[in-house]
């Protein structure tokens, strides 16, 4: 677990073996106030299972959300449409 005084990763992959300890490390980080990022993955690897599992802070979302709404708005505000030629 972080130190109280150490800043939290906006974004976390944990990743181990598909045990107790690997799901009580997702606990923990829900307890935190992570919360799930997409399905978790699996794989082989010839001896166990390993698992991994995204996490993210909920206002990580939403500064993201926030940047990409802004970012909209200012193309549809941009006039010089020229720029944008040969652009996909």
């Amino acid at each position: 677990m972080p130190e109280p005084t150490e800043e939290k990763l906006s974004y976390r992959l944990i990743t181990g073996p598909d045990n107790r300890d690997f799901c009580e490390r997702i606990h923990n980080s829900l307890v935190e106030g992570y919360v799930l990022h997409g399905s978790p993955a699996a794989t082989f690897n010839g001896t166990e299972v390993i698992v991994a599992q995204a996490i993210v802070l909920p206002a990580a979302i939403a500064n993201a959300d926030a940047a990409v709404a802004n970012a909209v708005d200012q193309l549809e505000n941009y006039d010089d449409v020229e720029a944008f030629e040969g652009h996909a």
